[in-house]
């Protein structure tokens, strides 16, 4: 076996361990996202710019594209085909561009988004007497975290007239006058944040892995073209 063939063989191997790695990398990321949505269902009638919520859809459709080019990425290594192997680094050039991005404008942006986010929530309030689905999913909302309204209670006078749904109280029937002194939006901001700080970690690691699969899918693409000149 030639030199050349020799390192092929070593880079293919090592792209389609990064690889399965990076899937399942993806399946977990993919996992979480269904636990989120799963632990959310109760909210499901709210807007997606609820913290947790639109946390869930991000991991759901991040864990996906990863699964999806992490699979592409063990096709192209098995069949050392430079087509697939191009294409799967053009994909994972563009992921990975996406995720830097998104991490800059969210550490950023993030009072703009915030102050959005919490718009449409106060948008969304007003149809609490008409859906029914909404009215629930807001008084779910309020009874797990103990909150009450999007910034504070008083967000609940406009929508009715003056007054607090019941779900703002400690006991749930009857009229709610005081209310639960903590804001929903902060509350549910900082379940996230308590409960995401591994999310975040295995996040960093699938991105090294993400770095290198996109050097030794390079690598392996430099030597299938050389091994091919020297077949010729």
């Amino acid at each position: 076996m030639s030199v050349s063939r020799k390192c092929l063989c070593c880079v293919k191997y090592l792209m389609f361990v990064f690889n399965l790695i990076f899937w399942l990398g993806g399946c977990g990321l993919f996992g979480v996202g269904v636990w989120l949505s799963f632990t959310q269902a109760e909210f499901s009638s709210l807007p997606l710019s609820f913290p947790s919520l639109s946390a869930a859809n991000l991991l759901l459709v991040a864990g996906g594209v990863t699964m999806v080019t992490g699979f592409l990425g063990c096709l192209g290594a098995l069949k050392e085909q430079r087509c697939l192997l191009m294409t799967f680094f053009v994909i994972l050039l563009l992921l990975v561009l996406t995720e830097v991005t998104l991490v800059l404008v969210i550490h950023v942006f993030h009072n703009k988004l915030d102050s959005k986010a919490q718009g449409e929530l106060k948008e969304g309030m007003k149809s609490y007497t008409s859906d029914e689905g909404l009215k629930k999913s807001w008084d779910n909302v309020q009874k797990m975290f103990k909150c009450c309204g999007v910034t504070d209670k008083t967000d609940w006078y406009g929508v009715l007239n003056d007054t607090l749904p019941s779900s703002c109280c400690s006991v749930g029937a009857g009229q709610c006058v005081e209310g639960w002194s903590e804001a929903c939006y902060q509350k549910a901001r900082q379940w996230l944040l308590d409960n995401i700080p591994s999310v975040l970690v295995f996040g960093v690691c699938i991105g090294i892995v993400q770095i290198l699969a996109l050097v030794f899918s390079l690598l392996m693409y430099c030597q299938i073209l050389r091994a091919e000149k020297y077949l010729d």
